[in-house]
């Protein structure tokens, strides 16, 4: 298995197009190439088609896939705001890598006749129903590793309103686009939220849907009210705009692994209820965090610093609120996976809404990095 990551950052299509395929394969060497990703900006609108024809031509027979982004990532570096094409590429001898495209409408979706091991996922949020996605990719492949991100173009107001999908040499504007990977593949992913922990672990002991009305016998309100009174002047200013709440996914641990962070979506004084963007149940485990620059480097550099195989190359899915609008730096995630686990090539974007698993269960996530590192099955650490 090998890989190679490539961009260009030419505000010229045809130029960046080229320079990036010709830069990838250079990278790849004498392997042909069975799989390449595509991911650009919009500001290369009007060269899609020649972007389609060339990386055709540049790795003929290859199965793929791309999307428009907000901003690229690929060759260690990762380009906001300005124009940029990232390629990556990979030989995946004993893998079969297939391309499927979806459209808005759930009821016409059909289930490829193969088992996938992995499954890379590309949805146009604007079109795209996620919230049945996501649940139908675990169902179809239940055993299979997902990951990906929402697309995120129409950014920069150069293309057309909305997102462009590539499918092999085909574009469409509509729906999500697949990456099926079978055989001796094996996906390692670290899903970083960026949050810490603040106050104790709590039981909801009375709630409905998204809706949490007791913590610890208490009402919610008045059990968070409780935990920002005891907090530091720093973390009560965090409160304003970076709290969320923790949910246990997997019985009462509350571990980095095992937690899922959602948005606080709003409370009622009259009743002390707490709303959430996700479903809670009675007896789940729930922990307030908070989130800023600091608490997301040390959170990605925690995860990051876990024993792991060997990757041959790796995929990044980073929010678009995260990169120099959180860190006021470039590349900052980009390289503290280099720093861990070195000089992997990497690839991926920064999207409207990352894809990857907490405690074997697929989830949409903001603020997040999702990492997938890919190898063979049988490279272990």
């Amino acid at each position: 298995m090998r890989w190679a990551s490539a961009i260009a950052t030419a505000p010229d299509t045809i130029a960046a197009c080229d320079q990036a395929a010709a830069e990838a394969a250079e990278a790849l060497g004498d392997a042909r190439a069975d799989l390449v990703l595509a991911f650009v900006t919009d500001h290369h609108a009007a060269g899609f088609a020649h972007l389609s024809r060339t990386l055709a031509r540049q790795f003929p027979g290859a199965a793929i896939a791309g999307c428009t982004v907000g901003g690229a990532i690929g060759g260690g570096l990762e380009i906001e705001h300005r124009p940029a094409l990232a390629v990556t590429v990979a030989r995946l001898p004993g893998v079969t890598a297939a391309v499927h495209h979806l459209g808005p409408d759930p009821d016409t979706w059909l289930a490829p006749d193969h088992d996938a091991r992995a499954v890379i996922a590309l949805p146009c949020p604007m079109t795209s129903p996620v919230d049945r996605l996501v649940p139908w990719l675990d169902t179809v492949w239940p055993t299979a590793t997902t990951v990906g991100g929402l697309a995120s173009g129409g950014m920069t107001g150069r293309g057309r309103p909305g997102n462009t999908l590539f499918a092999g040499e085909d574009r469409h504007r509509e729906g999500a686009v697949l990456v099926t990977l079978d055989g001796d593949v094996a996906v390692d992913t670290i899903v970083a939220q960026g949050c810490r922990p603040v106050g104790p672990p709590l039981f909801v002991t009375k709630g409905l849907g998204s809706v949490i009305l007791e913590l610890d016998g208490k009402p919610a309100l008045a059990a968070l009210a409780e935990l920002h009174a005891s907090m530091p002047p720093a973390d009560r200013a965090l409160c304003r705009h970076s709290l969320f709440i923790g949910l246990a996914r997997d019985g009462a641990r509350l571990g980095r692994r095992d937690v899922l962070v959602r948005n606080l979506v709003g409370c009622d004084r009259a009743s002390g209820a707490l709303t959430v963007a996700a479903s809670v149940e009675p007896g789940q485990v729930v922990q307030f965090h908070l989130r800023d620059a600091a608490t997301s480097a040390e959170d990605l550099a925690e995860l990051l610093a876990e024993p792991a195989a060997p990757a041959a190359g790796a995929l990044l899915f980073s929010c678009v609120g995260r990169g120099q609008a959180l860190y006021g730096e470039p590349n900052h995630d980009s390289e503290a996976f280099a720093r861990a686990r070195g000089q992997v090539p990497i690839g991926g974007f920064f999207c409207n809404g990352e894809l990857g698993p907490v405690a074997g269960k697929t989830f949409v996530h903001g603020y997040t990095s999702a990492f997938a590192a890919f190898r063979r099955r049988g490279a272990v650490a």
